[in-house]
């Protein structure tokens, strides 16, 4: 997930036009799908099924969940959870890194996202994180740990305090969503609904000049004085977020920007990590990482100073040494 008002609202951002080919993709998939359900997340489990060039679950409502499964089947699983509108192609540098290091990697495009069925509704946490539990429920994972950036750290929450009991060992949220960016009476320091309308007018209008805009600018600090932004780093933020849906990047603001995950923090009984870069100009870190880390009942919380909210991207190395840290320990 990302969030700004307007572009050059909230962060004063100097666009820069960017000439780039056309991104596009050739590839002929063969789609293996099998049953699984969708809010009570059963899944009816086919795994002959599981094979070909691209791997998927279909959940009870007919939506096909894409997925990456890497590294050995006996190894303890690390499931990551994309930001919005992103796909679990933004994983790339920790999935490589954990896989190498021995464990099975496992990340989903979320419904509407990436690879995924561009279907119309079910865009909301709940939904989301039944999806997860029927992904889990299909791989038949067990002693996981759950890692969720941005609007991916509300859906991996959800997912854990309702699904989670006896499959999973840690969460790590990462620029996290929780406990809730909407400002409310009961939440003073968060942010106005005009910036969520704000988003969504964008979207509406020119939605690839929209995600250029940032992508180039407040998503990896790529505004800030100094900066040396990364056109390959930006053209693929853009690539993912044009795979997806309109419809459902749209919906997924209010799921996002709304949600409260207060009650599910304080559910939580496993060891969570919850990481924020201090310049996140997206979550700003002030509403999210020190409140969830207080709700949390075993929590370690640590600021990066000065980093953006894409720093698993800008600074993968930074990050990959902390998670490493956190799940072997």
């Amino acid at each position: 997930m990302a969030l700004i008002s307007s572009v050059s609202r909230i962060a004063g951002i100097s666009r820069r036009k960017i000439l780039a080919t056309t991104l596009m993709y050739a590839a002929s998939m063969t789609v293996r799908s099998t049953s699984a359900a969708g809010k009570d997340a059963k899944a009816s489990l086919l795994p002959a099924e599981r094979s070909g060039a691209m791997t998927s679950v279909t959940t009870s409502d007919g939506v096909r969940i894409f997925y990456k499964d890497w590294g050995p089947k006996s190894a303890q699983p690390i499931v990551f959870h994309h930001g919005w509108p992103l796909s679990s192609d933004d994983w790339d540098a920790q999935m490589l890194c954990f896989l190498g290091k021995g464990f099975r990697v496992i990340a989903h495009d979320r419904r509407g996202h990436g690879r995924s069925s561009q279907v119309s509704d079910g865009h909301d946490m709940d939904q989301y994180a039944a999806d997860v539990a029927a992904l889990v429920e299909h791989l038949d994972l067990r002693n996981a740990i759950h890692i969720g950036h941005s609007t991916g750290g509300g859906e991996a929450t959800r997912y854990v305090a309702r699904y989670g009991r006896d499959r999973v060992a840690k969460l790590v949220l990462i620029g996290a969503v929780p406990p809730l960016m909407l400002k409310t009476e009961a939440n003073p320091g968060g942010l106005p609904l005009e910036i969520f309308d704000g988003l969504r007018r964008q979207l509406a209008a020119n939605r690839p000049q929209f995600y250029l805009d940032f992508a180039s600018g407040p998503f990896y600090g790529y505004n800030r004085p100094g900066a040396e932004p990364s056109q390959a780093v930006i053209w693929n933020w853009w690539r993912q977020g044009m795979m997806g849906s309109a419809k459902a990047h749209y919906d997924c603001i209010k799921a996002f920007s709304e949600t409260d995950f207060s009650e599910d923090l304080k559910a939580i009984s496993v060891p969570t990590l919850v990481l924020h870069g201090s310049d996140d100009q997206i979550v700003p870190v002030a509403d999210s990482a020190p409140l969830s880390a207080r709700l949390l009942k075993h929590s370690t919380l640590k600021i990066y100073d000065l980093l953006p909210h894409g720093v698993c991207t800008t600074h993968p190395d930074i990050v990959n040494a902390d998670l490493l840290k956190f799940v072997t320990a």
